[in-house]
């Protein structure tokens, strides 16, 4: 199972960011986008800048998969959080289709990032603006785990919804041409990768 896998971890506020090296063993951090919120102008599909960023990195990177994390509760019990990111990721698997979305488990990431960080000597108050990216490596990091443990691909696929996304697309091409979208303004982490580009 070769590939980039990009991992998502979804916020109310910001989204962070995470990629892997083609075989799969290191997730690395590569951005926090800003979240849009309801109201903010989306294309003529209807596709908002975060996702349009994301579909950017997800074809830059010519991603093989996308993991995007769940948050349960500790129980295991889905509340509006997990609602939100089932349905942020059901708005992106249709927007990258046919490359696949899928949901994996993140109870306590945001914890673990921050406990990171802290241990990495980051000053608290400097947190917010990594965290994201830190859930997001530990979200896919995880993934990558399981895939080597179960050797397939971790947690559920996200259904696409075709008839949706072949409509909007075809509406789409007939006004602007494909979507691709500006590059969306994003903090983005000291990589290698990055400051080779």
């Amino acid at each position: 199972m070769r590939g980039v896998r990009i991992g998502v971890d979804v916020g109310s506020v910001r989204i962070g960011l995470a990629a892997s090296d083609p075989d799969g063993l290191v997730a690395t951090p590569i951005a926090t986008l800003p979240r849009a919120a309801a109201g903010v102008p989306v294309d003529a599909v209807g596709v908002s800048p975060d996702l349009v960023a994301i579909a950017s990195e997800v074809a830059e990177r010519r991603a093989a998969i996308v993991y995007v994390g769940l948050p349960r509760h500790l129980s295991g019990v889905e509340g509006s959080a997990a609602a939100d990111a089932r349905a942020f990721a059901g708005a992106l698997a249709r927007v990258i289709a046919p490359v696949p979305v899928r949901l994996v488990d993140e109870r306590l990431t945001t914890v673990s990032a921050h406990q990171a960080l802290h241990a990495a000597g980051r000053a608290g108050r400097r947190h917010r603006e990594v965290v994201d990216q830190a859930a997001a490596v530990i979200i896919l990091q995880t993934a990558l785990e399981t895939e080597r443990t179960i050797t397939q691909r971790a947690g559920d696929v996200v259904p696409v919804d075709t008839s949706a996304r072949d409509n909007a697309a075809t509406a789409h091409d007939r006004k602007n041409g494909p979507i691709t979208g500006d590059r969306h303004q994003v903090d983005r982490a000291g990589t290698t990768e990055d400051r080779l580009r």
